[in-house]
């Protein structure tokens, strides 16, 4: 069963975050809310969250990939944390998947993540980052290089995470999780 990380910072973007989190339960993987700090997560709309752990407990262990919710403030504090980039770069290494949606590309991309590969964000996100000019910035609404996923933002939530579903469990996942959903 893949394992997830998601770490969660006030001003997380509560439909991203809450879509990541219930569509990977539905696929039947280990998913572990970690916030950046102890207690309640307040979302940039007002959804109180209650991690599984901080995010010192939770690096403890590890994941196959680590999936960061947009929002702002919530993906500055991403950005800003001396922990996250750490992870960012420790899994990057050992060749596990990093994703980020909205805002949070910033997260990855001051990590160094981002250089050279084809990316998405919410629009004008990167354009101030100093991205070196073989980094692609695309509009597409989820985009995988690699190891590294990147997405636009609240509405494309739920095709970024049924993107991560069928990378870390194949197609038929995606679909078997796609289907409950009644998109269509």
């Amino acid at each position: 069963m893949p394992s997830v990380l998601i770490p969660l910072a006030h001003g997380f973007e509560d439909l991203e975050a809450v879509t990541l989190i219930d569509l990977l339960r539905r696929a039947g993987f280990a998913v572990v809310t970690a916030g950046l700090q102890p207690g309640l997560i307040l979302g940039s709309r007002g959804t109180r969250v209650q991690p599984d752990a901080t995010l010192d407990e939770a690096m403890n262990h590890d994941y196959d990939l680590i999936a960061l919710p947009g929002g702002l403030p919530g993906a500055d504090h991403l950005r800003d944390d001396a922990r996250i980039q750490a992870l960012l770069r420790r899994m990057a290494e050992a060749g596990k998947y990093t994703a980020a949606i909205c805002a949070a590309p910033m997260a990855l991309a001051r990590a160094g993540l981002l250089d050279g590969k084809r990316v998405t964000a919410y629009p004008g996100v990167l354009d101030n980052l100093g991205l070196p000019a073989s980094t692609r910035k695309l509009g597409d609404a989820v985009v995988v290089d690699g190891r590294v996923v990147t997405s636009r933002g609240p509405g494309t939530a739920m095709d970024f995470a049924l993107t991560l579903i069928e990378l870390l469990a194949g197609a038929d996942k995606r679909q078997q999780v796609e289907a409950g959903l009644v998109r269509g």
